[in-house]
């Protein structure tokens, strides 16, 4: 098992640019499942993490409800915003400027087979993070992802999550509001669950800026701890 994973921070991208990049990383992991299977070949399956941060940009999961977006085409052009329906899990969310947006294309067979302790490790990762702030976060029944004041009516996410699997091999992940503008989050019906609000470690915080190069060293340092991984970083860019 292959327990190392590639690290790489492409700054700012295209939404559209970097699915096609996690989508040819994804394939050529499969594909050297598919030639193990086959030849009894023995090679050994890489593992990947992307951060990277969007331009404003609504995503719609495979079983998403288009009508929790709120925008009309002409709206999103105004608000210089794009929209993808794409093939994760999931309802509608955003992405953009101020956010941490992680996505592990992982060989689970290096790790464990199991989707729900990954979805579980990957919020867990999330809330350990997050107490080094003092901020208490924690999961909601029934609704993946991270939040804050669960079972109050205060209750608000701070860390959205979609992810799609094939043949244990993952891609898309997690989306940590760090600096957020939450006013984009008022066009849509985040996650398709009403009546719950979204904030950002800023706002919560009570401070201007947080630095995001800081909160993506304590995501890795427990991202390696949970899933006893070795990450090695790239300094090349795609």
């Amino acid at each position: 098992m292959n327990k190392k994973v590639q690290i790489q921070d492409l700054g700012q991208k295209d939404y559209k640019e970097t699915w096609e990049y996690q989508e040819d990383l994804f394939k050529k992991i499969l594909d050297i499942k598919i030639k193990n299977r086959r030849e009894d070949a023995g090679l050994s399956t890489p593992n990947h993490l992307i951060f990277v941060e969007h331009p404003h940009v609504y995503t719609l999961g495979k079983s998403g409800d288009l009508s929790n977006l709120l925008l009309s085409e002409e709206q999103l052009k105004e608000k210089e915003a794009t929209f993808y329906k794409i093939n994760r899990g999931g309802d509608i969310t955003y992405h953009g400027p101020g956010q941490i947006v992680g996505y592990p294309i992982l060989d689970l067979d290096n790790f464990f087979t199991d989707i729900h302790k990954y979805l579980r490790f990957l919020e867990e990762m999330v809330i350990r993070t997050l107490a080094e702030y003092d901020i208490n976060a924690t999961r909601s029944d029934g609704e993946t992802g991270v939040w804050l004041d669960v079972g109050t009516p205060f209750a608000r996410k701070i860390c959205a999550m979609g992810v799609r699997a094939s043949r244990w091999v993952t891609m898309h992940g997690f989306a940590l509001n760090v600096n957020a503008d939450l006013g984009y989050f008022d066009h849509i019906i985040p996650c398709g669950i009403k009546g719950k609000a979204v904030t950002s470690l800023n706002v919560e915080l009570g401070l201007e800026k947080i630095n995001e190069e800081e909160v993506k060293e304590k995501l890795l340092r427990h991202f390696s701890v949970l899933f006893e991984a070795e990450y090695v970083k790239s300094t090349i860019k795609n």
